[in-house]
């Protein structure tokens, strides 16, 4: 049962755990604007700057799956608490550093905060609301997140343009001393109803696959590893985790229970995920570069561009529960995947002759059904788990969320790559059709994630809406 809060408390926490979600999300689509210029001013090449990236990549992705035990173990508050000091922390002595080094294990420090920050927020929102709340405050502490990729690259060059690339770093420490301060005081404490052994074992098996496959896939992209090293990469990632799955199956409490898959809305959630957001993941990467390379645009008319994405995802958050109530959760993510990959597939039609209104009009639908296909996978997702299983679910899902989001990143830019290659000497006009196909590829890839939404039951997760309880205090 979730805990009895007062109605301040229930209304600022949702404000508390959105601060997390922003210092993320900002984080993670400022810095690449700034790492030029960090460069020049450590005395090193711009091509060694990946490891500032790197380093925070690989620490969120070996910690995650620790996330849900730590937070039962020592109590929500105090994990989410020190996630934000860590991560302020982190960012303070980022903007401090005096070369490379420094500056890498600062994004080590900040990576412990953020792969605890986000998991730990939304299991607080999972264990204090009840399950028919879930879609509005899920919704709700998305909102902020969703503000930083759009602020993001903007803020950063202007940062970098006018005053110094620290400043990407320092914007962080007011907004961390907020979320510390509002934490100790309205954060519930929630813990596990059980205390139970850690699975180290267990960690590190599925802590080394998730490293292994991130830099794997990150060899596909921005690394620009050599094929054969990502595919060993990959294998070595794979084999830990068949391993895990071994591991799990023998052992009484693991990391993450091979029971989750039980219930039947998170196994298909779970899926649903990976490949729905393979093209959702993409589009952030694909559709700067449409608008910078293929068609011209500067860098602040391509930000701008993108504002409606954004303003009109807000909106489809506030629609999300009551279309949820009317469709349910399997005929909603059905549709909505089939429109969410053919609209990703229809930024294939955009070039150079196409209007400008059209085209803000094209990005603001794109950004109310992505925004409402978020909303509905990751509340379908985590709504039925019991009260033992959300701690464990939870972290599974950020797991899962960051991978294929890296997935899709990775495949969308081997695929412009490997379609721009086919030239020689691409002209103008061949680098914007290669911009098409890929966008033609990604866009099918997502349509696909219908079939496995179709798996799902047709009052899948409506026990818990308030419809259907209205409904039995009726009978």
């Amino acid at each position: 049962m979730p805990p009895v809060m007062d109605p301040r408390t229930a209304k600022l926490l949702p404000w508390i755990v959105a601060i997390a979600f922003f210092m993320q999300m900002l984080d993670g689509t400022i810095l690449n604007t700034a790492l030029p210029s960090m460069a020049a001013s450590l005395n090193e090449s711009p091509l060694r700057m990946q490891s500032v990236v790197i380093a925070y990549l690989l620490t969120v992705a070996l910690l995650i799956p620790a996330s849900g035990w730590i937070a039962d173990r020592f109590g929500t508050r105090r994990v989410f608490f020190a996630a934000i000091l860590l991560f302020s922390i982190g960012s303070l002595l980022c903007a401090e550093s005096p070369n490379l080094g420094f500056l890498v294990a600062s994004r080590v420090i900040q990576g412990v905060g953020g792969a605890l920050m986000v998991p730990v927020g939304r299991l607080v929102v999972l264990r204090a609301y009840p399950r028919s709340e879930l879609v509005d405050v899920l919704s709700f502490v998305t909102l902020p997140g969703m503000v930083g990729p759009l602020i993001g690259p903007t803020l950063g060059g202007w940062l970098v343009e006018y005053a110094s690339w620290h400043w990407i770093f320092l914007i962080n420490i007011p907004v961390g001393i907020v979320g510390c301060i509002a934490t100790l005081k309205f954060l519930p404490d929630l813990r596990g109803a059980e205390r139970v052994r850690f699975d180290l074992g267990g960690f590190v098996l599925f802590g080394a696959a998730m490293v292994l496959v991130s830099v794997a896939l990150e060899g596909l992209g921005e690394l620009h590893l050599a094929h054969a090293r990502v595919m060993l990469l990959l294998l070595a990632g794979l084999a830990c985790l068949a391993a895990y799955w071994l591991h799990a199956a023998k052992f009484e409490k693991p990391i993450f229970s091979l029971a989750l898959f039980r219930t039947h809305t998170y196994a298909v959630g779970i899926l649903g995920n990976v490949f729905a957001r393979l093209g959702s993941g993409a589009m952030p990467f694909l559709m700067p570069l449409l608008l910078q390379v293929g068609l011209g645009f500067s860098p602040s008319r391509a930000g701008m561009t993108m504002i409606p994405t954004a303003v009109f995802a807000m909106f489809a958050k506030a629609m999300a529960r009551r279309l949820i109530e009317r469709l349910g959760y399997r005929k909603l993510l059905t549709i909505n995947t089939l429109l969410l990959g053919a609209l990703i597939a229809s930024f294939a039609t955009v070039d150079a002759s196409t209007p400008y209104p059209l085209l803000l009009v094209h990005l603001a639908i794109f950004g109310a059904v992505n925004s409402l296909q978020f909303t509905a996978m990751n509340t379908v997702t985590l709504i039925d788990l019991s009260d033992a299983d959300t701690s464990s679910g939870n972290s599974l899902l950020s797991v899962v969320m960051q991978l294929s989001v890296s997935l899709g990143v990775a495949a969308a830019a081997a695929l412009l790559q490997g379609f721009v290659s086919q030239y020689v000497h691409p002209s103008e006009s061949q680098v914007l059709e290669s911009f098409h196909y890929t966008f033609w590829c990604v866009g099918g890839m997502s349509v696909l994630a219908a079939a496995i939404f179709l798996q799902l039951s047709p009052d899948a997760g409506r026990a818990a809406t308030p419809v259907e309880q209205h409904a039995a205090g009726e009978l």
